[in-house]
């Protein structure tokens, strides 16, 4: 029974670290009041987003929801920053999967306006 539980355990930990390692990274800079990035277009699969503050003299976050959502729970919790950054320092999500369909991205600390990310 305790080499099972054991081998369970190693099968989910060594999942997650395949996951990471073969998840894309999707870079995006936040300028004063906006994303550079204005449309991404990404294919269903696993996503790390990387976050760089471009000159806003403030931290800055990262909200990604599903196209349309508006409330705080409504938040896809596993894109959110490691940490808020501040002026000149990036910062990652931990792995998002995406799956079909359209979504939009923000930073609630800046504020910038909703942009659309369509997986297809």
């Amino acid at each position: 029974m305790k080499k099972t539980l054991l081998s369970l355990v190693f099968a989910v930990l060594f999942t997650g670290i395949a996951t990471a390692q073969e998840a894309k990274k999707v870079s995006l800079n936040q300028t004063t009041g906006a994303f550079e990035q204005t449309t991404l277009h990404l294919k269903p699969g696993d996503y790390i987003f990387e976050v760089s503050n471009e000159d806003v003299d403030h931290e800055v976050g990262f909200v990604l929801v599903p196209k349309g959502a508006t409330s705080q729970k409504e938040h896809i919790k596993a894109a959110y920053l490691k940490e808020t950054i501040k002026e000149g320092e990036t910062s990652t999500s931990s792995v998002v999967t995406l799956k079909k369909g359209e979504y939009e991205y923000f930073c609630p600390l800046n504020p910038t306006p909703h942009y659309t990310l369509i997986v297809d």
